[in-house]
């Protein structure tokens, strides 16, 4: 079974080249499952219930997010219409996991393939750095005592490195994959640990790389070289995909390899 995980979607020119490569990639891929981070799929800050429909029409089986999930307000009335309608499309829409108690949607999806396989997707955010979470090595030893699915594929949606590596770690040979978000810079560590995980610290940023993480280049130059706050806007040089592509036993969900893919235009 092929699953793959497109990195954080940031602003129009990730979706656009999201959207120029992702349906070659599946089908030459036999993919499987398509999860995609889109936290900063509106302008690089949240993610509106339109743009969500775009992703989903692309091919995505699952968003996640992280930080900037609340960005854009029109997102909590599509989470909470989960159950309300006859699309599940807002259910597959996750945010992290352990935020405080009694938020807006969910921080797991569990699904099943076209051809009936069963799987589930957590969203976790870490907290060195992140505000406003709940401990996520503990908050992942309670959801997955109550998944049964064997493919389960997590997004760690962390700062630091320290805290990402750690959670492959505690989780290997409990999941199927591990993979690092936020950072918007792609990491070279891609790996299947002892016990069947697929591990990535980042799998990095589908956006414009000719800024600073997303951002146009000069407004964030201009904001360390004078101290004083202004506006960022998204970037539109130099787009990428950025994905991990990633095998594994639907059986065991034991995962037997991982490939980290940069796409330009």
């Amino acid at each position: 079974m092929n699953i793959l995980f497109v990195g954080d979607i940031f602003g129009k020119a990730g979706r656009r080249i999201v959207g120029e490569h992702i349906g070659h990639l599946r089908q030459a891929h036999n993919v499987e499952l398509t999860i995609m981070n889109a936290e900063n799929a509106a302008g690089g800050f949240g993610i509106t219930p339109q743009l969500a429909e775009d992703l989903f029409d692309l091919g995505a089986d699952v968003l996640t997010t992280g930080n900037h999930v609340w960005d854009k307000r029109e997102l909590i009335d599509y989470l909470n219409s989960a159950g309300s309608t006859d699309s599940d499309r807002p259910r597959r829409v996750l945010r992290p996991a352990n935020l405080q108690p009694g938020l807006p949607g969910s921080g797991v999806y569990e699904g099943r393939t076209a051809s009936g396989v069963d799987y589930a997707v957590l969203n976790l955010m870490g907290r060195v750095y992140m505000g406003g979470t709940n401990d996520p090595f503990h908050a992942v030893n309670e959801l997955l005592a109550g998944i049964k699915s064997k493919p389960i594929v997590v997004d760690f949606h962390a700062e630091v490195t320290s805290e990402k590596v750690a959670m492959g770690w505690h989780l290997d040979g409990r999941v199927t994959a591990v993979i690092g978000t936020h950072t918007h810079i792609p990491t070279a560590d891609e790996r299947i640990l002892p016990g069947g995980t697929a591990y990535l610290t980042d799998v990095g940023m589908s956006g414009p790389y000719d800024s600073v993480i997303g951002v146009e280049t000069e407004l964030v130059l201009r904001k360390f070289l004078t101290g004083m706050p202004g506006k960022f806007e998204a970037a539109k040089g130099n787009p990428k995909m950025c994905a991990a592509l990633i095998a594994c036993d639907p059986g065991t969900g034991r995962a037997t390899a991982i490939q980290r893919i940069m796409l330009g235009e």
